[in-house]
């Protein structure tokens, strides 16, 4: 269970938002500016909330009130970018075993090898192709697979899917969907897109200005979501 409660002050905005989330695909849903991407790293460690708390699994990542930041290296959570954030010198898989100590997996725990993700992700004839010799929804595969091999606890998504073309998107959709189910962790998700977050949503968290918005698009209703408020 993830269990989150950030509080963090910007000029012109302030990120007051609490919420708990179990397994499946939870949609961080709002406007720019809303502070999406910010709740997005503030689980990922990439930034530290001013006061308030983070746990997965009864782990605390963030406590103001017990003085705990455990870095963003040692949360065991995965992130995909919206610009891939590949290296460019390096091959794709390379890209995909960055991060994994001595670039081997043996002896360490680890279930999953790169070849068996590459395959999953349909990049496996990519491997030795560099990022620049991709389109961007090989890039984009690329990225997730990259996240995925260091097995992480929780998956982080910032708009992953928003440079791509339709088909591409689409097919992303499915994919990722079925990643989720198969890997069996929490995927966050943020989107501006309506369609995208009926697609893959399991819980949707609706934002504005840092907070929890109490709108509800009928079309959700209808299509009987969890949403949290």
């Amino acid at each position: 269970m993830l269990k989150v409660n950030i509080h963090k002050i910007f000029p012109g905005i302030t990120i007051d938002v609490s919420f708990e989330f179990g397994r499946g695909f939870l949609v961080l849903f709002g406007p720019s500016g809303s502070g999406k991407s910010t709740i997005l790293n503030c689980i990922s460690g990439l930034q530290q909330p001013d006061r308030g708390s983070i746990s997965l699994n009864g782990k605390h990542f963030f406590s103001s009130s017990d003085k705990i930041a455990i870095p963003a290296r040692s949360r065991r959570i995965g992130y995909v970018f919206q610009d891939y954030a590949l290296f460019p010198h390096m091959t794709v898989k390379d890209n995909v075993m960055y991060g994994i100590p001595d670039r081997c997996k043996k002896g360490k725990g680890y279930r999953v090898g790169a070849l068996d993700l590459m395959q999953m992700l349909k990049i496996e004839q990519l491997q030795d192709r560099y990022p620049g010799q991709l389109s961007g929804g090989e890039k984009q595969r690329v990225a997730v697979a990259r996240a995925l091999m260091v097995e992480p606890d929780l998956l982080l998504l910032d708009e992953p899917l928003s440079a791509l073309d339709h088909t591409n998107r689409r097919n992303l959709q499915v994919e990722l969907k079925q990643l989720q189910q198969a890997w069996n962790i929490p995927f966050i998700l943020v989107t501006h897109s309506r369609r995208e977050m009926q697609m893959l949503a399991d819980e949707i968290l609706f934002l504005d200005h840092g907070k929890k918005r109490t709108y509800v698009y009928p079309a959700v209703r209808s299509n009987g979501l969890n949403l949290a408020f």
